[in-house]
């Protein structure tokens, strides 16, 4: 299996991870409740983010560019996240 395979499923199985645990949360805590569709978001929010660092991991070979690509990319990801989960900016993507 090459390098490039194994970052791939390296990927998917974070991405599972990171998905079990609110659904792991929702069956011991009330607070926690997430619909299907906040799991289908989360979930392509997670695995586009993994899949465009990998495509940076990929394409960028000045390794200060790469870096800079990948802190932006995680940057939009939590900005992104924040809004959805929270509201931080008021935007419509919250529902406000």
């Amino acid at each position: 299996m090459s390098a490039a395979n194994k970052r791939l499923l390296l990927i998917l199985l974070s991405v599972e991870s990171l998905l079990l645990i609110p659904l792991l949360a929702m069956q011991f805590r009330s607070s926690v409740n997430w619909s299907s569709t906040d799991f289908l978001i989360a979930g392509i929010l997670l695995l586009g983010t993994g899949l465009v660092i990998e495509l940076v991991i990929r394409k960028v070979k000045h390794i200060n560019n790469r870096l800079a690509w990948c802190i932006t990319v995680i940057a939009l990801l939590l900005l992104l996240w924040a809004e959805l989960g929270v509201g931080i900016f008021g935007t419509p993507l919250a529902g406000s």
